[in-house]
């Protein structure tokens, strides 16, 4: 049997040099006996003035750039048109991204390191590789998509915070967000809490309860340490909100802060502790649904609170996306945040895609949010890990298993971080059928987001300096144009 084998080897080695495998290629003689191979013909690019990126609700495209020629013209038709106007111009944009959970650290983090990396590269860096996730938000302790809750002093009655610890984020949550950092230095992060401590709180849990006012002091100081502590892992926490959801007190963990309570702590706490230790961390308030956009207002109406406040938060569990217009309108020199909405597993990748799409990348956007972050950024087959009684059935924008599936939200926000890059600013598109907004890179570069939700393929114009491109979507497509 050795010595079939050795021969086995033996023919086959030679046989491949003879087909040109190794180092010297050698042509067949006329005799050989050679299956032709047919070259794959590539596909040359056709001239084009904009790229198009397609989403199909199928599936069948992905984030797929087309081979389509799409030139400027002086023509003329009868199709609808969005005429996008770079002279006008409204927010500065910060970025669009996912939460990165305790429970999406852990994930990412135990994957092989090549693997890891390579998931990282592709969310996070800057080149055209990437999807460029520009916008983070993390967990001040543990969120309901953590193993189990926990906080960095749980050692009650330690007012003084003698022993506030980064100690549990120490294995996955700072190791990959330093990570990221390297691959785009400039990343902006928002940090806030589920719960305070459960000692500093009137129900002694991390479920329920309220923060205690007697211990509003010592939690000033809990997020000063927070940030500091985070600053000395080289982490820049740009913002703060100091209460996930301040009107749900029925996750695990979660905290009820009602407003006044918010405004006073800023006022009171807060705002003056960070000014004393010299941070210019952000504060914004609320960060719950758009149904209670006079929790905001309320605190925006006190000039001293207002004081230490950039702006406000929303969600959109409940409520109207056009909710938060009217804090604009209010409050104008204010700044507004989409930072959390979820996608659910068993939900329909399409109308998912349509419903963020209009509701988020396009709605929160053209009322003035400065960035929009989707929830979960990984979870498990299991939609994992989380707390007792935490979201069973939140979808990462990946699923980390033995291979890595990118879900609905992963294109949901590649559809604009790709391409409407930190420090773009939104410029008017008309409001057309089909929804749409527009955007200017810093770089001079437009950007233009388009679904259409309507049951019909449909044919428009994009006209920008009194010249137009014609361009068709399908039922439920969504299309970022670049120029």
């Amino acid at each position: 049997m050795k010595n079939i084998r050795q021969y086995t080897f033996t023919f086959i080695f030679l046989s491949l040099l003879s087909t040109g495998f190794g180092c010297g290629k050698k042509s067949p003689a006329s005799g050989d006996n050679v299956v032709p191979v047919t070259p794959v013909t590539p596909v040359t690019p056709v001239k084009t003035d904009v790229s198009m990126w397609l989403t199909l609700p199928d599936q069948s495209q992905v984030l797929s750039k087309q081979n389509a020629a799409m030139l400027f013209s002086n023509g003329t038709n009868q199709n609808a048109t969005i005429n996008v106007d770079a002279t006008q111009t409204f927010q500065n944009i910060d970025g669009f991204g996912f939460a990165l959970t305790g429970g999406s650290a852990y994930l990412i983090n135990s994957m092989p390191d090549a693997k890891k990396n390579a998931l990282l590269r592709e969310l996070f860096s800057t080149d055209s590789t990437s999807i460029g996730v520009s916008y983070i938000r993390i967990t001040i302790g543990a969120s309901d998509m953590s193993a189990a809750t926990f906080s960095y002093d749980d050692v009650a009655g330690d007012t003084t915070l003698q022993h506030f610890s980064l100690g549990m984020e120490q294995t996955d949550l700072i190791p990959i967000l330093q990570k990221i950092i390297a691959l785009n230095p400039n990343i902006k992060i928002l940090a806030c809490p589920w719960s305070a401590p459960a000692w500093m709180k009137d129900s002694n849990s991390f479920s329920g309860g309220s923060l205690k006012p007697v211990c509003f002091g010592a939690y000033a100081n809990y997020f000063v340490k927070y940030i500091q502590g985070m600053q000395a892992a080289g982490i820049n926490i740009d913002a703060i909100t100091p209460q996930n959801e301040p009107l749900n007190a029925f996750n695990n963990p979660a905290m009820l802060m009602l407003s006044t309570d918010e405004g006073s702590f800023i006022k009171n706490n807060l705002g003056r502790a960070f000014q004393a230790a010299g941070i210019k961390t952000k504060i914004i308030v609320y960060d719950h649904n758009c149904d209670h956009p006079e929790y905001a207002m309320g605190i925006l109406a006190d000039n001293a609170t207002a004081a230490f406040v950039d702006g406000s938060a929303f969600h959109l569990y409940a409520g109207n996306i056009d909710a938060i217009l009217q804090v604009h309108n209010a409050y104008p020199n204010k700044n507004l945040y989409f930072t959390e909405q979820a996608t659910f597993a068993g939900g329909s990748f399409g109308g998912d895609l349509a419903w963020h799409m209009t509701n988020l990348i396009i709605g929160a956007t053209r009322d003035w949010s400065r960035n929009v972050i989707e929830w979960n950024l990984a979870s498990d087959p299991n939609n994992g890990p989380h707390t007792n009684g935490g979201c069973t059935t939140c979808l990462g924008a990946v699923t980390i298993g033995t291979s890595v599936t990118r879900n609905v939200s992963y294109y949901i926000i590649a559809h604009a971080s790709k391409f409407v890059k930190p420090g773009a600013v939104r410029i008017a598109s008309d409001e057309i059928a089909l929804p749409n907004v527009a955007f200017k890179n810093p770089d001079g570069s437009k950007a233009l987001i388009v679904l259409n939700n309507t049951n019909s393929t449909q044919v428009f114009n994009i006209k920008f300096n009194s010249k137009i491109v014609t361009s068709s979507l399908g039922s439920g497509a969504v299309a970022t144009y670049k120029w």
